[in-house]
């Protein structure tokens, strides 16, 4: 007898429906076929057993189960369930007529409960958009799942239960959970806030440019000066995450199990922070079985590099082209796979060697060689792609002591949505393209024009930084932030003083010496 039962394949955000083909026949042998790895074979072990325990019995004859396309890998654990609810039809132990309008997918333990699996909200959502009226999954899995509409999720604790509500004894209630309301529950919360920082406005001006504009940011300074903390506080001051925003960032942490077992949307931007341990495969994704790594985990929300010359230096090489195309291609032999990567990369590191500023004038305990090649451990090419360089110091004993109130987060938030309002206006018409970070370099001819004492500063500043041509459209896109913060429709000479400023580390650097 012939079954015939649906589950799902993962391929980067993505799923694709997978039909899974029991036959039970004359003979005595088990056959699996259609690209199966080690652990979607592992299952026949794991099916036998739980059938066992609950009273049922793996079929003695010859079984073939195909899984189709067979041109496609199929990976993980995930099938147990699919696989046992199709040998069970076509061995008669069960009366499923309508098998066919479920998608299933879920572990089995070996006394037939559900463990969670990796990717439900991505597998939730293409069932929806294929016609399937059910989608029966562990429990563990339902929160983030039900929030996709047009398709009932019914959670399931174990093999028996799944049965039960195939053969009519005992139905399962799908879960429901309202998307708008899962969205704005605890909506841009985060826990902290600039107004625990005192002093460092001029550090606080620095990352507020950089929420504007969406840039990235390089902070330099001693040990002690704040740096982490400043990072830290970053998405605080970022424009709440929009549902498709949170669908597509929930999509990934689906995608990679990162997701707790009551959630259902990740409403507030992400903030990875990574040791420098890392190696290029976990940062930028891949193996054997690609997954995001932790530049897509970081997708519309912060990833934070504290003490970037700690990292290899192919571990940051890696991140060069993702920083520009904001996705990250993994290709393999079989197949291709692309992870979105459109993050704030927010760096801090140490001015030299043994953490303090470097004064050729001073006696100081690192020397001028010693402090040059702590500072080449980060290529020239990647801070190019780094749009401020901000300079942090310590916080003055008066300023740490002070009474005053610092700015709080919400109100430095309402000067950024004014400015990022601005530009999404002026980038309505062009697709991809949200903020001033993205601006492509015929963009910024058209976009960031300046007039002639500008053009002026700018020579001058190209000459005395040894700015390159990176650099210098950088200057330009900063500059364009910085005016929208002002609400002026034109780069006026001062925007552009501020923004060179920020470019000030170039020299310190050798970029271009």
């Amino acid at each position: 007898m012939l079954s015939r039962c649906y589950g799902s394949a993962v391929h980067g955000v993505e799923a694709v429906t997978i039909t899974i083909e029991v036959s039970v026949m004359k003979g005595n042998k088990f056959f699996m076929v259609g690209l199966p790895d080690n652990a979607v074979k592992e299952s026949e072990q794991r099916v036998e057993a739980a059938l066992k325990y609950n009273g049922y019995y793996f079929p003695r004859q010859r079984v073939v189960v195909n899984l189709a396309p067979a041109d496609i890998r199929k990976e993980g654990s995930s099938y147990d369930l699919t696989i046992a609810m199709g040998m069970l039809k076509s061995s008669g132990q069960i009366i499923a007529d309508k098998l066919e309008d479920y998608l299933i997918m879920g572990e089995l333990a070996l006394d037939g409960s559900l463990r969670p699996i990796k990717g439900a909200l991505p597998i939730c959502i293409q069932a929806r958009n294929e016609g399937f009226k059910y989608f029966m999954l562990p429990e563990a899995n339902s929160h983030e799942a039900s929030i996709v509409e047009g398709i009932e999720v019914l959670p399931v604790k174990s093999l028996r239960q799944a049965i039960d509500h195939i053969e009519g004894y005992e139905k399962i209630e799908p879960i429901e959970v309202d998307p708008n309301e899962a969205y704005f529950t605890n909506n841009n919360e985060y826990g902290v806030d600039f107004s625990d920082v005192q002093g460092q406005e001029n550090i606080k001006r620095g990352m507020e440019i950089a929420a504007a504009g969406g840039h990235n940011v390089l902070m330099v300074g001693p040990p002690g000066s704040g740096k982490t903390m400043l990072a830290k506080r970053l998405p605080s001051i970022l424009p709440p995450m929009t549902m498709s925003e949170a669908l597509e960032t929930t999509k990934i942490h689906s995608v990679a199990g990162k997701l707790g077992e009551k959630t259902s949307l990740l409403n507030s931007r992400p903030f990875r922070s990574p040791h420098h341990t890392i190696s290029d495969v976990a940062l930028v994704g891949g193996g054997g079985h690609p997954q995001p790594g932790e530049i897509s985990l970081a997708h519309n929300g912060v990833l934070f590099l504290d003490e970037l010359p700690e990292f290899k230096r192919t571990v940051l090489e890696v991140m060069r082209q993702p920083l520009e195309e904001r996705t990250v291609t993994i290709s393999r032999a079989r197949a291709t796979v692309d992870f979105p990567a459109n993050f704030m990369l927010i760096a801090s590191m140490n001015p030299s060697p043994s953490g303090d500023f470097y004064n050729p004038e001073e006696e100081h305990p690192d020397s001028e060689m010693a402090v040059q090649r702590y500072l080449n451990k980060v290529s020239g090419p990647l801070l190019d792609r780094i749009d401020l360089h901000i300079e942090v110091t310590p916080v003055s004993f008066d300023e740490m002591t002070a009474q005053r109130k610092a700015e709080s987060s919400q109100s430095i938030r309402e000067r950024v949505l004014l400015a990022r309002h601005i530009q999404l206006d002026r980038f309505k018409d062009m697709e991809g393209i949200h903020n001033n970070a993205m601006m492509p370099s015929q963009l910024i001819k058209k976009m960031c024009r300046v007039d002639e004492t500008g053009k002026e500063l700018l020579k001058s500043a190209m000459e005395r930084l040894g700015l390159s041509a990176r650099a210098y459209d950088r200057i330009l896109k900063v500059a364009r932030t910085i005016a929208d913060l002002d609400q002026s429709e034109t780069i006026k000479p001062a925007h552009l003083a501020e923004a060179i400023q920020y470019r000030s580390l170039d020299r310190m650097m050798g970029i271009g010496v």
